[in-house]
């Protein structure tokens, strides 16, 4: 078994499939890259048993043969290679050799037959959606997915597709964030929840790509295809709470302000809050927006004063800081508008320009309890 290929080329391939590999592994064939070569193309995989993931190279050769290579090691080696040809070539004695420029460098292998299979779906359902627009909605859902063990379902992203729309849905309990595209459709209507790994690795390959991704799910699993990639993954099994029935309907007190000195602002504030609470109140009244935070342990406060626009009832209410940053952090937008009800109902953030056409955004953050 030979072949050659680009020393660059592979190594942006493997470094995109190495995101796969956890750092300890229960099958130590897990620890590797599985090459699959069939005449000029390679198929090159990764998995942690919950995710896999391949893509197809093309290089010079007319063999045939699998093997299972070391993946740190390999690309630790290519990391240091400026941009030529390498040739892999198997050996007889259990390694491959592969030769550059000015060297050769012997890897020891493991058998390819030991590499677990990828799953194959049966009868899945399909959508296609453009690369970047999916990148674009995992990354403004994923920070709000939870980490909590005990409740697997709020740990990952729900997908939710039918032919009007496609919604991704992420919340902890504290914050919830809804995106939804009414600009692309499903051909029947799904549900799944995604765990937040393979997302992870989709949100960085897939960022300002205007490639087509083909996505294939069924009860147990999904597939996305794109560009010579292919990754597969576990879907969380569960039902996901109805995120629907806490978005508060009714919110008549309506702040609208500019996003980036808000965002300062609570910066700055969040300094001076009680470093377990993390508690900003925000009052509210005509045209001026007060932020304040105080830490009575250590007699630290701070206030600030912002011009806004307001209609509703002179209101106050908490936050927590980490997350009014975090969801500010999440908008691109110039001005945003906060929409409440009463100190105890959830607060909802939406941007209020730079969306594009089809695009909507919801952010819902849950009050604390004010110690007045």
């Amino acid at each position: 078994m030979k072949f050659i290929v680009s020393s660059a080329y592979l190594l942006k391939q493997l470094q995109v499939l190495g995101g796969v590999i956890n750092n300890s592994n229960t099958l130590p064939i897990l620890d590797n890259f599985l090459f699959h070569l069939e005449g000029n193309s390679l198929t090159v995989s990764a998995s942690d048993l919950e995710t896999t993931m391949h893509a197809v190279l093309e290089v010079e050769s007319s063999d045939n043969g699998s093997i299972a290579i070391p993946a740190r090691l390999l690309l630790d080696t290519l990391k240091t290679f400026p941009e030529q040809p390498l040739t892999f070539v198997k050996e007889d004695n259990n390694t491959v050799e592969i030769s550059a420029n000015n060297g050769k460098y012997a890897l020891a292998y493991a058998d390819g037959s030991e590499f677990p299979n990828p799953v194959s779906l049966s009868n899945p359902s399909k959508t296609t959606i453009l690369g970047d627009i999916l990148a674009t909605a995992i990354s403004k859902t994923i920070f709000a997915a939870g980490n909590d063990d005990l409740r697997p379902v709020m740990s990952g992203v729900f997908f939710q597709f039918n032919t009007e729309s496609l919604t991704f849905v992420a919340t902890d309990a504290h914050k919830l964030v809804k995106y939804q595209r009414t600009d692309v459709q499903a051909s029947q209507t799904a549900e799944f929840i995604m765990p937040k790994k393979p997302l992870n690795l989709l949100k960085g390959i897939l960022a300002g790509s205007e490639s087509e991704v083909t996505i294939e799910y069924n009860d147990s699993n999904a597939k996305f295809s794109f560009d010579q990639t292919e990754l597969v993954c576990r879907l969380i099994d569960g039902k996901y709470p109805n995120y629907e029935a806490v978005i508060p309907k009714e919110n008549p007190n309506v702040l609208n302000l500019n996003r980036n000195l808000f965002l300062s602002s609570v910066r700055r504030i969040a300094i001076f809050s009680n470093k377990t609470t993390h508690q900003l109140k925000l009052k509210v009244a005509g045209a001026e927006l007060n932020i304040s935070a105080e830490d009575l342990d250590y007699s630290n406060k701070a206030e600030e004063r912002l011009s806004c626009s307001y209609q509703g009832d002179d209101l106050q209410i908490g936050f927590n800081s980490r997350f009014l940053t975090e969801m500010l952090n999440n908008l691109n937008s110039d001005e945003i508008t906060l929409s409440m009800s009463l100190p105890n109902r959830a607060g909802i953030l939406t941007p209020s320009d730079s969306l594009d056409p089809g695009e909507h955004v919801t952010m819902l953050v849950m009050p604390v309890m004010l110690n007045n």
